[in-house]
């Protein structure tokens, strides 16, 4: 199958690689000349796991290829998505200028017919408003899919060829063939590809993940609760996750959601709920709990230092959003070091990925190191914000010797208490006891 995949952003450049390695001829069209030269020459622009392996086959073998020429890019394709970006505004509401700019310029130049897919999250009527800017000037016959995506980041190739499910949105009976042929590849194992109306498909992406982020929101607010209590939420996360209708994932309590997705989405469904004059109550308490526990470890630093944190060297383990990416967006890293930039801390940070982009915002205002251990040198105290797998088992004798102060702040609660009692350290988490050494 021919595919054009307009858009090479995280969504669109993951799609239309995966589409390649399941032998489609693909073309991703962008208009950043800059970024399609780097493409064209082997550069992949974004951090993901596993996606250079498959980049750099399909580049060779020709069936992936990158142009800035809408035109040129869906010539002769019979499949069509916009992986586009859609910003919040300030009121929350996703913007779809770029969008609806692309389906505005395919209507004259659709040679054949089409299905046209929407592959970005968008709000509920977006297939429709695709539909009429295309029809304005479309002189072929066509279709508007809406076709969500549930990729999670630092495992997304894994997430798009092995996917839980597809789940399609359309009621045409032709395009509906073009997507059982389309994704018949991924689905070999019998998960299923879930065909509904358009409108329910772009509902099932903001459902989705604004679930996924109350039951965070959640497990942080009792870990909250068992801070006043005296209760440990790692035991009652392994007491209700055994629990086959609540499941293991997503109980683990820290400092809160970011990313491009779980704050985004949010968001654009509490605006769709306003826009159709219905009072969304949960959403809102999971949007001001999460504003909140980012900044949950700011009080426990204060706290510790008594004298203020002007002229306190603060180590940072962790800049990303989340392990596995670089992507700093909704990051609560960024928060609390501004935070602690306006007290008068400096800030020494490292992370494995995510420290170009960070620089790229802050520049020299936080000095960057390039191992963990030289960011603990001579530092105050740790804060961690990602759980990136190599600070799971530090080297805690260095560490000690390291640090002038024996002291963690951690957000993610990578270490068990009683280790970090043996090791005389003052350890503080997120919903389990203070450890100050025996």
């Amino acid at each position: 199958m021919k595919i054009a995949v307009v858009g090479t952003g995280y969504v669109g450049l993951v799609t239309g690689t995966c589409f390649a390695e399941t032998g489609n001829q693909v073309t991703c069209v962008d208009i950043d000349v800059r970024k399609v030269e780097r493409l064209q020459k082997g550069e992949i622009p974004i951090y993901e796991p596993g996606l250079d392996v498959l980049f750099d086959r399909n580049v060779a073998e020709g069936r992936l290829l990158f142009t800035t020429n809408l035109a040129e890019g869906i010539k002769d394709a019979q499949v069509i998505f916009l992986a586009l970006p859609t910003p919040p505004g300030e009121d929350g509401s996703a913007d779809l200028k770029y969008i609806l700019k692309v389906a505005d310029d395919l209507g004259p130049i659709l040679d054949q017919y089409a299905v046209i897919i929407d592959k970005s999250t968008v709000p509920v009527g977006t297939a429709e408003k695709v539909r009429a800017a295309v029809a304005k000037n479309a002189k072929v016959d066509f279709d508007v899919v809406s076709n969500p995506e549930f990729l999670r980041e630092g495992v997304a190739v894994e997430d798009f060829m092995k996917p839980d499910r597809v789940v399609v949105g359309t009621t045409s009976e032709k395009a509906k063939k073009v997507m059982e042929k389309l994704y018949a590849p991924l689905v070999r194992q019998g998960n299923p590809v879930i065909f509904m109306d358009e409108r329910s498909a772009e509902m099932t992406k903001y459902a989705a993940n604004s679930f996924l982020a109350m039951k965070i929101t959640f497990m942080n607010e009792i870990a909250n609760l068992c801070e006043k209590v005296g209760a440990n939420v790692d035991d009652i996360r392994r007491g209700i996750g055994t629990d086959s209708r609540i499941g293991k994932r997503f109980l683990f309590a820290g400092i809160g959601y970011g990313g491009s997705c779980f704050p985004k989405d949010v968001q654009a469904l509490a605006k769709t709920s306003k826009d159709y004059d219905y009072d969304f109550r949960i959403l809102k308490s999971v949007m001001d709990v999460n504003y909140d526990q980012k900044k949950k470890l700011l009080p426990m630093v204060e706290n510790y230092f008594t004298d203020g944190l002007k002229g306190k060297t603060i180590a940072v383990w962790g800049l990303a959003f989340k392990p596995y990416t670089d992507d700093i967006r909704e990051a609560p890293a960024l928060e609390n070091i501004e935070a602690l930039l306006e007290a008068g801390a400096k800030v020494v940070a490292y992370d494995p990925e995510a420290m170009t982009n960070v620089k790229g915002i802050l520049g020299d205002k936080i000095t960057f190191t390039h191992t963990p251990y030289a960011a603990l040198d001579d530092a105050d105290a740790l804060m961690i914000f990602t759980e990136w797998p190599q600070f799971r088992t530090p080297e805690f004798e260095k560490m000690g010797k390291l640090l002038k102060n024996k002291v963690v702040f951690d957000g993610r609660n990578l270490y068990e208490l009683d280790q970090m009692r043996e090791m005389g350290y003052t350890y503080y988490s997120i919903g389990r006891e203070k450890v100050v050494p025996a």
